[in-house]
Order: structure tokens, then C-alpha cells, then sequence
């Protein structure tokens, strides 16, 4: 396992960005990936916002410690109680990030045509400086940012079994996106734990 920190010029989003390599060997990762992918139990992928039904274009589930709540998309999301699996990977995640995690958002692309478009993670539940991390486990898909102002653009292959690591500012000054690949046929389970504080 190896963490990718060359020296980027100034304002360069890897700046704020972590590449973490071989954090989970080929094997590791094609295991849990198998037994996230059958042992989770995937939703509709339909959800309401302002009394509208739309299709989310890919599965996801949400995990957290108890008492914690978290809208994405001003759409509130149902709370899971953590698994012994993702229990585990969240505390060698942590490890890695020098962070405590209390919920995971794990989502199902389970082609090339799902996709998440352009956002950024910066809700209020998660505060003024978020930290997340992103554990890829299948298939190897781009990860895009664009910056807010300027809408300067990059570009980079997440592969299984790697963590990215999104610092505060990069939530901050960049949006980000999985962009739809119509040439990848197989599935890709992505995990972003995250440190949700509560709001009054």
C-alpha cells in the first residue's frame, strides 16, 4: 500500500487530493466486492424530492452511527446500522486517513451507464471542512473534477482496491463526478465514509 503525494503546482485540485494504491491486494478486492454485492441488501433506486418520483442512476445504501442523519440532494436518506464487513473496512480506513468515520455512503454502478453527475460533498451535516474517503472495489472507473469558478477540468482512473482521499478544500473550490461509461459492462461498488455532525 502506497500513498501517491508527488508536488503539484499551486491550486492544482491534487493538491487536496490523496491517491492510496494497493490498499486492498487483487484478490482481497474481488472478494469483497462479491460479498458486498450479495450481502447488501439494495434498494429501489427511486427516491422523491418536492413530491417528485426520479431514478437515481445507480443502488445505494446508507450506514451510520446511531443519531446520525444525512440529506443528500435535499433527499433524506434512510439509515442503515453498520455491517461486521463494512465495520471492518471502515476501521482500516480510518487507519489510512488518520480520521474517525461515523457513516458510509455505498453505492452500486452496476454498469457503465451508471453514473453520478457533477456535485460536490459539502451539505452542512458535514461541516466546514469535510474529509472523505472514497474506496473503489470492481471496476476501474474515471473520476472528473471541474473547478467551481474557472470550470478548469481533470481527470483520473480510480482502480479496485485503491482509497481516494478528498481534503476540506477540495470540497470547497471543485465539483467532482463518475461520468458514464457506455464501454464498461461490469459493476463497481464505491464507498465514501465520511464524518456526518449532527445539527441542532
Amino acid at each position: 500500500m502506497s500513498i501517491k503525494r508527488p508536488v503539484y503546482p499551486p491550486f492544482s485540485p491534487l493538491n487536496e487530493l490523496d491517491l492510496v494504491t494497493g490498499f486492498y491486494g487483487v484478490q482481497e478486492s474481488r472478494a469483497l466486492y462479491k460479498q458486498l454485492l450479495e450481502e447488501n441488501a439494495w434498494p429501489d433506486n427511486h427516491y422523491e424530492v418536492d413530491g417528485r418520483r426520479f431514478e437515481l442512476p445507480r443502488q445505494q445504501t446508507w450506514h451510520a452511527d446511531p443519531g446520525i442523519r444525512y440529506s443528500y440532494s435535499n433527499n433524506l436518506l434512510q439509515t442503515r446500522p453498520w455491517t461486521p464487513l463494512l465495520q471492518s473496512i471502515r476501521q482500516r480506513v480510518e487507519r489510512a486517513a488518520g480520521a474517525r468515520f461515523n457513516s458510509v455512503l455505498v453505492n452500486l454502478y452496476r454498469t457503465g451507464d451508471d453514473y453520478v453527475g457533477w456535485h460536490a460533498d459539502d451539505e452542512p451535516e458535514l461541516g466546514q471542512a469535510p474529509l472523505i474517503a472514497s474506496l473503489t472495489l470492481g471496476a476501474s472507473r474515471t473520476f472528473a473534477w471541474q473547478h467551481r469558478d474557472s470550470h478548469e477540468e481533470g481527470r483520473m482512473k480510480l482502480h479496485s482496491g485503491t482509497v481516494l482521499l478528498m481534503r476540506p478544500g477540495f470540497q470547497h473550490h471543485w465539483f467532482h463526478c463518475i461520468p458514464r461509461d457506455p464501454d464498461i459492462r461490469e459493476g463497481r461498488i464505491n464507498l465514501t465514509f465520511r464524518k456526518v455532525i449532527p445539527q441542532e
